[in-house]
Order: structure tokens, then C-alpha cells, then sequence
């Protein structure tokens, strides 16, 4: 999943994104409200940590920005422990929910699982394509009786073609939503960072789930019996 965060403390920023990276988020970050716009415009995004108190254009008014643009992203809003009525401003503007500083981390993280909850797109603590078992809270996976550990980023290729099972999803998407595009380079990564996880679920297995599709991306669901033939009288 592909997170923005807009906040002006560039420590406090830097270190919500390295820890969101180690929990296989891709992450963009800024700390200026009119640059957050323009970001929003032209990413598509799971989820957007916003600061209420931003220079230039604060994140009340970004968020009602998004918000009247159409842009439906679950906005969790940062303020200060003690401004009530920032709280109250910035729910009103259009956030879904609301964290106050100083936070722990862990805080945050379930806050936002719980936005992506509840916007649909992570309906269950295990994803299950045939019989591999994705678990989102561990980022660990078993097939049959076997355990499969990945790395983060591993990890996020897979979940991503976990919650999209059935549906081919293209090499721009992917490294839209599991890779930063500033970071990373658009060349063999993502062929790379394929074969392996094919190896880790699929080796030594009568059944093969991940797929790649030449041209258009990857597919990671359970193969469909061929048709019988019929015979000629």
C-alpha cells in the first residue's frame, strides 16, 4: 500500500516513514500543504497522514480541499494534545480519524489498518487464495503446512497481489503501490522481486499461483481446470 505523509517536523516525518517502510508501506512524503495537493492529484493513495499545522496552507484546509476535489483517500489527521478544536475543525473538514501528539508508533499502525478496514480493502486479518494463507498482522505466509517468511518488501508485492486475486495487476501498479517511484528505478526490479516470491509459495508445489502474464503484469489465483474435450461422433 502507498501512504502520504504531510507533516513539517522533518525528524518526526522522516522516522514515521522509515517505520513505515519497515512495515512494507511504500511511502511519499512532504512537509508543505500546497505540494500535498499536488501529490494527491497525481497519485493514487491508500491512506494520507496529515498535519493540521502545516506553513503555507494548513492541513484543515488541504483536507477540505481533497475532500470537495472527490478525493475519497482515508485522511488521518495529526494534532496537538490539546487542541480540541483543531480536532473537532479537521473532522468536520472531512478526516476520518484523528491522532494525537506525542503518539506510539504501534498506535498508528493499527489506526491506520483501521481506516483501510473500513474503507473495504482489507476485509480480514488472513487473505486465502487456494491453500496459501497470507497473514497481514505477522506479514508471513503458509501454504499446506509450510511456513514462508518474506522480506518487507517481498512481502508487499505479495499482499498487494493477494488483495487484487483473480485480476492481472500491471508492473505500473505495482510500483505504485508497493515500490516509492523517487527511490526505485522502473527497470527488472519487479521481475526480480517476482521470481522470488514464485519461488518462496510456489516451488515444489503440484499447483503454481503466481503468474506472470507477458506484457501485462501478474495474477496471483488459483488456476481454473481445463474444459474437457469433446469428442467427435
Amino acid at each position: 500500500m502507498r501512504l502520504l505523509i504531510v507533516e513539517d517536523d522533518r525528524q518526526l516525518r522522516q522516522s514515521i516513514a522509515r517505520g513505515l517502510r519497515e512495515d512494507s508501506y511504500a511511502v511519499d512524503q512532504t512537509g508543505d500543504g500546497a505540494q500535498a495537493l499536488e501529490l494527491a492529484a497525481s497519485h493514487e493513495y491508500d491512506g494520507i497522514i496529515l498535519d493540521i499545522l502545516l506553513p503555507g496552507i494548513d492541513g484543515i484546509s488541504v483536507c477540505r480541499r481533497l475532500r470537495a476535489e472527490g478525493v475519497t483517500t482515508p485522511i488521518l489527521m495529526l494534532t496537538a494534545l490539546d487542541a480540541v478544536e483543531q480536532r473537532i475543525a479537521g473532522l468536520d473538514a472531512g478526516a476520518d480519524d484523528y491522532l494525537t501528539k506525542p503518539f506510539d508508533f504501534g498506535e498508528l499502525q493499527a489506526r491506520l489498518r483501521a481506516l483501510t478496514r473500513r474503507r473495504g480493502e482489507i476485509v480480514a486479518a488472513n487473505l486465502v487464495v487456494g491453500d496459501l494463507v497470507v497473514d497481514t498482522l505477522r506479514h508471513a505466509a503458509r501454504r499446506g503446512e509450510r511456513e514462508i517468511q518474506f522480506t518487507a518488501k517481498e512481502f508487499a508485492f505479495l499482499l498487494h497481489l493477494a488483495r487484487n486475486a483473480g485480476r492481472v495487476v500491471s508492473k505500473s501498479e505495482l510500483m505504485a503501490h508497493v515500490w516509492n517511484d523517487s527511490r526505485e528505478p522502473y527497470s527488472n526490479i519487479i521481475d526480480v522481486y517476482a521470481s522470488r516470491v514464485r519461488r518462496k509459495i510456489d516451488d515444489d508445489e503440484p499447483v503454481a499461483l503466481l503468474t506472470t502474464h507477458r506484457g501485462s503484469g501478474f495474477m496471483l489465483d488459483v488456476p481454473r481446470p481445463a474444459a474437457p474435450t469433446r469428442r467427435r461422433s
